[in-house]
């Protein structure tokens, strides 16, 4: 503990070692830069949300009115096949 805080004690009191004339400076690019990204996050965010409010508040397979209305119907068939295939299922590898 007494050498750590030695250590920092003693990083702070050197010089700077980095102190030429351009030191700190930074450019108006970096600056457009991170505007465009701090816009390009609230963009993503305000899309996401209104995406997430045409969602159903629940996915109930007993009730999938809320589902339908959300996604223009369900598809109707073995709750454990989305695609809606009637029969029996298919050997592996058989295309």
């Amino acid at each position: 503990m007494i050498d750590t805080l030695t250590a920092v004690v003693t990083l702070l009191a050197e010089e700077p070692r980095n102190t030429g004339p351009e030191f700190g400076k930074a450019t108006p690019l970096g600056l457009l830069i991170t505007v465009a990204l701090l816009i390009g996050t609230f963009a993503l965010v305000w899309s996401m949300n209104r995406h997430l409010r045409k969602l159903p508040e629940s996915f109930d397979r007993e009730h999938p009115e809320p589902d339908q209305a959300a996604d223009e119907g369900t598809v109707e068939g073995d709750p454990d096949r989305a695609d809606g295939h009637q029969g029996q299922p298919r050997e592996p590898g058989s295309g």
